[in-house]
């Protein structure tokens, strides 16, 4: 939710602007504030130049190229008759998660692509930058691999649940993992739709096929956003199994359950893995 609505004046903004009132939100989504074509506005909502990290584009800086890129992205959006769906949202004081599903026409019909977005602000909501994660799988039927955004953080730890997740993740424990989620839990790979898991057998037959290399998935822990229900985990993954390999960013969005499991876990990076058990 990174956009300042007070920047917006646009009469196309109002509806969304009005939107966001009706949330009681104090800023708007990432797509519908792109869709309105109020790039003032968007530019408006940094505290400095405007910076955004894209899985394609790479690092987009300053104001004419902020611009221009969002001009393009728009017009592609319009394009592929983008519909959004709104999957979920962390917000702390410094930092947000948005995380959204792009429904696009493709060359073969409608195309469903996970997106998050991570935002970094000022005590005043105004932006840093802005860090998207997808995976180009669902629309190109490759991978984009990326190198790092943030830098490892030694002292990140994460609580409860989702720092079990992480242990039994790097030691490659496939029974500890299952452990990790309430009976009805659902794992969401990178490229969305069929590749959601939502009971016990489906998440063990995953786990072990990720598992396949020889060991667990290295990660390095850059930045959590954790409002006490849902903690979104910025990271580089750095090994697979017995293959190291070249850090690669990503997030990753775990929601806790009633009964103190995890409810959902929704992958967002680019990695192709060197599984030697594929499914």
């Amino acid at each position: 939710m990174p956009w300042i609505p007070e920047q917006f004046t646009a009469p196309a903004a109002e509806h969304v602007k009005e939107e966001a009132r009706r949330r009681r939100q104090t800023a708007l989504p990432y797509f519908e504030g792109l869709l309105t074509g109020d790039v003032q506005a968007l530019i408006g909502s940094f505290a400095a130049e405007p910076e955004l990290h894209h899985p394609t584009r790479g690092r987009v800086k300053g104001t004419r190229a902020f611009a221009r890129f969002m001009a393009d992205q728009r017009t592609w959006l319009l394009e592929h008759d983008a519909e959004i769906e709104h999957v979920g949202l962390v917000i702390t004081p410094r930092r947000g998660v948005e995380e959204v599903v792009l429904h696009l026409q493709g060359d073969e019909g409608r195309v469903a692509l996970p997106v998050a977005i991570a935002s970094d602000r000022q005590d005043d909501g105004r932006l840093n930058e802005l860090r998207m994660y997808f995976s180009s799988w669902p629309i190109t039927g490759a991978h984009a691999i990326r190198p790092p955004l943030l830098q490892p953080d030694p002292d990140l730890e994460e609580a409860d649940v989702v720092g079990e997740y992480q242990r039994a993740l790097a030691a490659g424990d496939v029974e500890a993992i299952v452990a990790c989620f309430e009976p009805d839990g659902v794992v969401r790979e990178p490229a969305g739709g069929t590749f959601a898991h939502r009971d016990a057998d489906a998440r063990r037959a995953l786990y072990t096929r990720f598992f396949s290399n020889g060991g667990g998935i290295a990660l390095e822990h850059c930045s959590a956003t954790d409002d006490g229900r849902t903690c979104a985990l910025e990271y580089n993954v750095v090994q697979w199994g017995r293959t190291p390999m070249a850090p690669q960013a990503g997030i990753a969005v775990y929601v806790r359950g009633e009964r103190g499991r995890l409810a959902g876990a929704r992958i967002y990076d680019d990695c192709d893995p060197p599984l030697t058990a594929r499914g």
